[in-house]
């Protein structure tokens, strides 16, 4: 399992969802016990439009709690807001078993295939049936397609494959 959640793993997270506004939202957040999206918006300087839009994606992962209560004067919703530190292991878990899937994926992907190539920089591989179609002509420059040894793409997947199953305990 992931060691307790240190403030640079968090940042990080943070600005996978939003960049620099979201790590400014999550530095308040850690600040305070609770707090709400007006007052983030005031301490940031962001647009209150868009702290709620980055709260919200951080809500629908996990990664903060909302509580809402309504004010006396004007009947509206208050939103009040909390840092859930603990819920970023699960997170950073599942999105590890996410990349390895796809990491599986795109591993059997190139074993099994073969694959040609015209060497040129801007033009792809092209699995061996397509090149076939193509008469083994490159469809983007028109050179001659060649062989292209997958090797170290299959050598460099297995070996990240690997390392995730190892983090993930399987």
């Amino acid at each position: 399992m992931l060691p307790l959640v240190d403030d640079e793993t968090l940042v990080k997270v943070a600005e996978a969802f939003g960049s620099e506004e979201a790590v400014r939202i999550i530095d308040v957040l850690k600040e305070v016990d609770e707090t709400t999206d007006d007052q983030i918006a005031a301490q940031t300087g962001i647009r209150l439009n868009f702290v709620r839009k980055i709260l919200y994606k951080l809500y629908d992962h996990s990664l903060v709690a909302l509580r809402r209560s309504r004010d006396q004067n004007t009947g509206w919703f208050i939103f009040h807001w909390r840092l859930q530190p603990d819920q970023l292991e699960g997170f950073i878990l599942n999105q590890k078993r996410r990349v390895l899937e796809k990491l599986e994926i795109r591993l059997r992907y190139e074993e099994n295939h073969d694959f040609y190539y015209c060497y040129t920089i801007g033009c792809k591989r092209i699995p061996f049936e397509e090149a076939m179609e193509l008469v083994f002509r490159c469809p983007t420059c028109n050179k001659p397609l060649m062989h292209f040894d997958n090797g170290k793409i299959v050598n460099a997947l297995t070996k990240k494959v690997e390392q995730l199953r190892k983090e993930l305990g399987e």
